[in-house]
């Protein structure tokens, strides 16, 4: 494992294979980890770098007070695919990473070839980090199907999960947002690894902090890069929502199911998650 200076921090990385330059980026309660079956398939084809955003394991931990902001983990992003002298690059990224992934196509998309971006909690495309009763009830009316599914999600997840972070039980506050994002019976599956994983990425920032960047639909409407767009088939209904509507708005997108996965997809189904993505990142290729 290697380390890279970027924007202050010291960033822990991974780099094997060769061909065109490929980086993943990681979610929630994740660290480089998370891509271990995509790195020893990826890297027969392509120069492959997976790295461990800011605040996670086994980076530097995030400092008291400091907020978990996005546009800051987007900026890392920027510095490390200019650094390492990788763009344009192929991104590929799960949930928060694929939200981040995103950003930097519509702020950069000269550093970007393609993007593969596995259900970004994009929410700041209908509301508000903290929706007011306002947001919501338009939302009915115009998305009634996405309403309730924010509605749910707020109140049986992300409404708890903060509330338990506020009293400092942060193991708690993961555990009750884990059931929400994979269902009960699927994260009460984890292996006692992957949990270590998730209580080493645990930031009480990431729960009472600047939240998501506000999205612009135009914006997104303009990225004009081959993109896949993959769900998975036992995600929350809002991730379904928020797919359906990037599915709209991109102009040259693709989108596929993984079946038999929970939103943890790419570690879930790893078998048909790789092969969708190769298969998507072969064919954007030059010469193919």
């Amino acid at each position: 494992m290697s380390s890279i200076p970027i924007n202050g921090k010291e960033l822990k990385y991974n780099e094997q294979g060769k061909g065109e330059p490929l980086v993943l980026v990681h979610g929630s309660a994740s660290d480089y980890r998370t891509w271990h079956h995509q790195e020893q398939v990826f890297n027969k084809q392509y120069r492959v770098i997976s790295y461990s955003r800011r605040y996670h394991w086994p980076n530097e931990k995030i400092p008291e007070k400091a907020d978990y902001a996005m546009q800051e983990h987007v900026e890392d992003l920027k510095a490390m695919i200019r650094d390492l002298d990788v763009a344009p690059t192929h991104l590929v990224g799960h949930s928060y990473g694929a939200f981040l992934c995103m950003l930097l196509a519509m702020q950069e998309p000269e550093l970007v070839r393609t993007l593969v971006l596995a259900e970004p909690p994009v929410i700041t495309l209908f509301v508000s980090n903290t929706p007011k009763p306002g947001e919501l009830v338009k939302l009915l009316f115009t998305r009634p199907r996405t309403a309730t599914a924010i509605i749910r999600f707020g109140v049986n997840g992300l409404a708890p999960a903060r509330a338990a972070a506020k009293r400092d039980e942060l193991r708690k506050a993961m555990h009750l947002f884990g059931k929400a994002i994979l269902g009960k019976k699927t994260f009460e599956r984890l292996s006692d690894q992957r949990l270590e994983q998730i209580e080493a990425n645990a930031f009480k920032a990431e729960f009472l902090g600047s939240g998501f960047v506000p999205l612009d639909q135009d914006k997104i409407s303009s990225v004009n890069i081959p993109t896949l767009l993959i769900s998975a088939q036992n995600s929350h209904p809002l991730f379904h929502r928020l797919m359906d509507r990037l599915e709209e708005l991109l102009p040259r997108r693709e989108r596929i199911e993984i079946r038999d996965a929970s939103h943890i997809m790419h570690e879930d189904n790893p078998g048909d998650f790789n092969s969708a993505v190769l298969q998507f990142l072969n064919a954007k290729s030059p010469g193919s």
